[in-house]
């Protein structure tokens, strides 16, 4: 971590879960955060907003971990890149965010992965690593997702993990340029700990 990264950015606890790390973005990450984008840009293109034309700069990025550090601080939402067990490899992003407290107690859960890690299950151990981090630090209620009813991929890792179908969203988010209808999925902090005590084992653990 370099010292601006100190300096600027919340002090987060990584997450280690099954064969993944999760932490937040730093300044160093930027080289490879922008190759993976680059070269999987035609497979998150369909299921993203629309790039913008200097989506992949230095100057975009820089303004993105701004953005993710002033969020975390206000609590208001955590940005994670996915990588290997040691930290090596980026695979992709997760975020907890939308954080409601109050009577809601919830956040909104969305993700990317590279396109040459798509199927290896990586994802879904990245779900099931933030599920310990908004359930019991976080102290949430309900985490919430949304995918177009047409992402195959995102319906089954929902469902892998424990999410249960509520509703259907239209015109919900402006995706690819278009607004899209969105199904509408939840996990309730009861049913994830619950899952925990039928496991018996806890898939995450703080670093």
């Amino acid at each position: 971590m370099s010292v601006l990264d100190r300096l600027t950015g919340p002090q987060l606890p990584s997450l280690a879960g099954d064969g993944v790390m999760l932490r937040m973005p730093r300044r160093t990450d930027y080289v490879a955060w922008r190759e993976l984008r680059a070269e999987s840009r035609e497979f998150l293109r369909p299921w993203e907003p629309l790039w913008m034309a200097d989506e992949l700069s230095w100057e975009s990025y820089r303004l993105r971990l701004r953005r993710y550090a002033q969020e975390a601080r206000d609590g208001a939402s955590y940005t994670f890149f996915i990588f290997d067990a040691d930290g090596a490899t980026l695979y992709g992003g997760i975020t907890a965010g939308l954080i409601r407290r109050g009577v809601a107690q919830s956040c909104m859960l969305g993700y990317w992965i590279g396109e040459r890690y798509a199927g290896a299950g990586l994802m879904q151990r990245a779900v099931e690593a933030i599920k310990l981090f908004v359930f019991d630090i976080q102290g949430l209620h309900r985490v919430e997702a949304a995918c177009l009813p047409s992402n195959t991929r995102s319906i089954r890792l929902l469902e892998k993990c424990g999410f249960r179908r509520e509703g259907h969203l239209r015109n919900y988010l402006k995706i690819a340029g278009r607004w899209e209808d969105h199904y509408l999925y939840a996990l309730l902090a009861e049913e994830w700990s619950g899952s925990q005590s039928r496991d018996g084992v806890c898939g995450t653990g703080g670093t």
